[in-house]
């Protein structure tokens, strides 16, 4: 009962982003070969040191393989941008959303309140990692398609980087949520803490959470991110157990 009031309640907020986030990973594949076309006719002498310049020759760089197309565009743009926001928006509005009524129902139920919140992360983490799973998934098997080759080995790894840190934004968003008792605030709190520590990760050209979702260190030289995995966990970990002490607190 309680694993099927979870996905009721969240139901829309993963199968909507499934759709969007598989379209758009059947149109990269679909679109490289113009995209392909004009990264391989570029010739570029400089483009300068700042932070435009960095991005728009990490760009060039990546993209002139197919491998690299599929890690610039999808793992280091869409996914990354698209996966926070989703993350955000499963983890908000967690037990105390709707209507009072619906609230006082299922705490009404013969369940503990730990063990309610235990399924509604639960549910959540796992909608969160089929988010960057199901559509990853478009490239290895699509890419033959086209002639081309993705490693499913490779997509793994980047899926695990991205849900871990996604995990996160999840974690602060289910904070956030046992304390505002609507959908909105928690989803844009946690949204703009994404935006600060992006801008901030970018500014300084600092290896931080939005790095490790990109799996940058895995793309260039092949080793995984264990560091920045950790912290994401552990991270993630004391803002569940904050939720869980914010619930336990409560008065009913």
């Amino acid at each position: 009962m309680l694993w099927y009031k979870s996905w009721l309640d969240t139901r829309w907020r993963f199968l909507i982003p499934l759709a969007i986030l598989s379209i758009n990973a059947w149109g990269l594949v679909i679109e490289y070969a113009p995209v392909a076309k004009v990264f391989t006719s570029i010739r570029v002498e400089s483009t300068g040191s700042g932070v435009l310049g960095r991005a728009i020759q990490e760009a060039l760089d990546a993209e002139r393989t197919y491998p690299g197309y599929i890690w610039y565009q999808w793992f280091r743009q869409n996914l990354m941008q698209i996966g926070t926001l989703c993350a955000a928006l499963l983890g908000s509005g967690n037990l105390l959303s709707g209507p009072t009524g619906s609230a006082l129902f299922t705490l009404s139920m013969p369940a503990s309140r730990n063990r309610w919140l235990a399924v509604r992360a639960t549910m959540g983490l796992g909608q969160s990692f089929a988010l960057a799973l199901v559509p990853s998934l478009v490239f290895p098997l699509m890419s033959p398609a086209i002639g081309q080759h993705y490693d499913f080995a490779t997509a793994i790894v980047h899926v695990i980087c991205a849900f871990a840190v996604s995990a996160v934004f999840f974690s602060l968003a289910f904070l956030l949520s046992t304390v505002f008792p609507d959908i909105p605030r928690p989803l844009v709190i946690a949204c703009g803490v994404a935006i600060v520590l992006g801008l901030i990760e970018t500014e300084f050209d600092l290896h931080g959470l939005f790095r490790v979702m990109s799996g940058s260190t895995y793309f260039h030289s092949g080793s995984l991110p264990w560091a920045g995995l950790l912290i994401s966990g552990v991270l993630s970990a004391a803002l569940l157990g904050g939720a869980a002490m914010n619930i336990a607190r409560k008065d009913f």
